[in-house]
């Protein structure tokens, strides 16, 4: 079925139908329990009707999916259909997708990275590069970045990019324009506890930054929000003077929630200074 590129709703229901075919073709009833309708069967896979049957919809209304026609599905038949389809993690997170709902994120909040991504910030080396977790806890950092910001210098509990920006006395105070940075970096980081209500740390961690910094308490309440953590930064060094960095962040599919910030020197002068921390 050919979808003019002018009409996404369209292209994504076209999407959505060959998802659907695909992952019937794959299954057998057997494999869940049913016995074949119908006799002999001319494709393989499971029928529509199997399908339908399972999910607990009309099989007029599911064929209107599997042919790309308006069904606004609800996000409790597409979890139905998801099942009845055996989909992973993955495949449910891009069904729900094709059917235009909120994608629920992973379960497993990553507290740690891998050997292969700690030899990834090495190798940017000399440029100041970290590694996020997504509540902006510093989980890695390269000796670059050390030296600029000392993230190790933190109380281990409180070794965030929120707590570096907002406690007394730390290094993002050499941040020149520090308060609009701040206020920045704050956005981002309402937005990120929106994707995890109830989780326990994101509290508790709001909770101490209140505590600890009025300034956060002031903005918090302001409920601004932003997405990207990506920008330019001018840092006011006491041994080397003014560095100016471009702040470049990444995400990586295979390891969700996890963001690299690499601070990419913006001059040659700029990258002489650095080494010489």
């Amino acid at each position: 079925m050919r979808t003019a590129v002018s009409d996404p709703a369209a292209t994504r229901r076209a999407e959505l139908a060959a998802f659907l075919r695909a992952r019937r073709a794959e299954l057998q009833p057997e494999d869940l329990g049913l016995y074949a309708v119908g006799g002999r069967r001319n494709t393989p896979g499971l029928r529509r009707e199997e399908v339908a049957q399972l999910a607990g919809v009309s099989v007029t209304w599911y064929t209107w999916l599997e042919q790309g026609r308006p069904a606004d599905p609800s996000p409790q038949v597409v979890d139905a259909i998801a099942r009845s389809l055996r989909l992973d993690a993955e495949s449910y997170r891009h069904l729900r997708r094709l059917a235009g709902l909120a994608v629920p994120e992973p379960d497993q909040m990553p507290d740690d990275v891998g050997p292969e991504l700690n030899r990834l910030l090495a190798t940017l080396e000399p440029a100041p590069a970290c590694l996020l977790g997504p509540r902006f806890d510093f989980l890695a950092w390269n000796d670059p970045f050390d030296r600029l910001w000392k993230p190790g210098s933190l109380p281990e509990r409180r070794r965030n990019l929120m707590w570096l920006y907002f406690a007394k006395a730390t290094t993002a105070r050499r941040t020149v324009g520090w308060q609009e940075r701040a206020r920045h970096l704050l956005g981002q980081f309402r937005a990120a506890a929106a994707e995890h209500p109830g989780d326990e740390r994101f509290a508790e961690l709001i909770e101490a930054l209140q505590v600890e910094s009025g300034r956060f308490c002031e903005w918090w309440s302001l409920y601004n929000v932003e997405q990207a953590l990506t920008g330019k930064i001018t840092v006011r060094h006491p041994d080397v003077g003014i560095i100016h960095i471009d702040v470049i962040e990444a995400k990586f599919p295979a390891h969700p929630g996890l963001t690299m910030s690499v601070h990419v020197p913006a001059r040659a002068s700029d990258q002489d200074k650095i080494a010489r921390l």
